[in-house]
């Protein structure tokens, strides 16, 4: 059971944080039964949600599981999906959403940001279902590492970019060493 102040990763809401544990009055339900108040992060709503739902629920990564993750990105090969077919490429994405694992939340987003680069090079557009997806899924990632990592949301972007290239010149130099 999670307690108040907890911050956790609530289904697709995102990052949310325990407001109270409580029997509300104003739902018709159980008066015994508890509900966690939920308050998502970067939205003006409250969630109500009993204590024994079925709904994804998670504490937030730490600091380190997060590093973990950013320094894994050069080594992720993310092959890009295509599907003509929108509500089957809309039931893949989704499928990948719903583990709720930031390392397929990553690959997801590293393999449409290649398409992305492989359609522009043709001087096209990326459709809107890849669109949409990257940019949930990079909403996603970025509020709970930007919670880990203790540092504002628009920094992650950068704090990712600069921690991956050092682990590519790192690499580098590891290379030009050895021969």
């Amino acid at each position: 059971m999670y307690k108040i102040d907890d911050l956790i990763i609530y289904g697709n809401t995102g990052a949310c944080k325990i407001m109270d544990i409580t029997t509300p009055e104003n739902i018709s339900t159980d008066k015994c039964q508890l509900y966690y108040v939920i308050k998502p992060l970067d939205q003006g709503f409250i969630i109500y949600t009993p204590v024994d739902t079925t709904m994804f629920m998670r504490p937030i990564l730490s600091a380190e599981e997060v590093e973990r993750l950013i320094d894994m990105i050069p080594t992720i090969n993310a092959d890009p999906y295509y599907n003509s077919r929108t509500n089957e490429l809309t039931h893949h994405y989704e499928a990948i959403l719903q583990s709720h694992n930031c390392a397929d939340l990553i690959k997801l987003f590293l393999s449409i940001q290649i398409k992305k680069e492989i359609i522009e090079q043709q001087n096209r557009k990326l459709g809107q279902v890849d669109e949409r997806f990257m940019k949930q899924v990079e909403e996603l990632l970025h509020n709970e590492f930007a919670l880990a990592l203790n540092i504002p949301k628009d920094e992650v972007h950068d704090y990712i970019a600069l921690r991956v290239e050092a682990i590519n010149q790192k690499e580098s130099q590891n290379k030009s060493a050895s021969m």
